[in-house]
């Protein structure tokens, strides 16, 4: 196990948004499970059921970060009930990149070895969590979840999405980074300590509020040659329904613009 200490200069120069925490129980494991998410409503128990099923909070703590929810389904005591140990609730600005900034911190500052992410619209199964986990025990960085490598399922993706995906914008990151990805929309994910404190990956920058994060991290570890890995996952659109916070144009231009700029090394530390 790394020392958990970080270095207060260090430390001091995280770009982290404000958040409250309603819900904290402490640490009990070396690893801990993020979920972001906004107004997910049945989805998110859902997926707590199905976490708790797996026995995932015997492999990890579970730690939900809240972008905003309006709609009632982060009730403190159904979520203890559920197996989760904590609630963040970002209220500084941002989506995406800055929840996961609000939540990233926190772990870190928390001690945990390593940090898996799971989205909260219950399209992941989360019984890969513990395989994860293992990954990093055994010395991975970074654990990327695929529905397209042997044994990995891929159903009811949209047909736009599974094209963009495959031919766009895995490829250009497997061109720019120099590791063979496949599925790098995926926000089912993990990262160890080490990577999320490499000062060369610096995750702790205002410039990460949207969806950044996700296609900067894909593209600079295996560029600084952190050890990275895909593993096969189930994702599953429900039929008829597409649980996403992307919208169908401007959201998904956004997307490419942002794939774009990682690609081309723009969101790197400029230090």
């Amino acid at each position: 196990m790394t020392s958990s200490l970080i270095d207060p200069v260090v430390r001091s120069s995280w770009h982290v948004p404000t958040f409250d925490t309603p819900l904290w129980l402490g640490r009990q494991r070396d690893f801990c499970v993020v979920i972001p998410l906004i107004n997910e409503g049945e989805r998110i128990k859902n997926l707590l059921a199905r976490m708790a099923a797996c026995d995932i909070p015997s492999h990890a703590d579970i730690i939900i970060v809240d972008g905003g929810s309006t709609d009632g389904s982060l009730a403190l005591d159904a979520l203890q009930q559920a197996g989760a140990r904590g609630l963040l609730v970002k209220t500084g600005p941002g989506k995406l990149s800055a929840q996961l900034r609000c939540a990233y911190a926190f772990a870190l500052d928390q001690g945990y070895e390593g940090i898996v992410t799971i989205d909260g619209n219950d399209k992941d199964d989360p019984d890969a969590i513990p395989r994860f986990i293992e990954a990093m025990k055994q010395g991975v960085d970074f654990v990327q979840a695929s529905r397209f490598v042997a044994g990995g399922v891929a159903e009811n993706t949209p047909a736009s999405r599974d094209f963009a995906i495959r031919f766009i914008h895995a490829p250009l990151l497997s061109l720019s980074s120099g590791f063979k990805w496949t599925d790098t929309t995926q926000g089912f994910r993990a990262y160890s300590r080490k990577l999320l404190l490499d000062p060369r990956v610096a995750p702790f920058r205002d410039v990460f509020m949207t969806y950044e994060l996700l296609a900067y991290l894909s593209y600079r570890a295996p560029k600084l040659g952190f050890q990275c890995v895909e593993l096969p996952t189930v994702r599953r659109y429900p039929k008829g329904e597409v649980p996403t916070k992307i919208s169908a144009f401007k959201g998904n231009l956004s997307v490419l613009e942002i794939l774009f700029r990682a690609c081309l090394g723009q969101f790197n530390p400029k230090s």
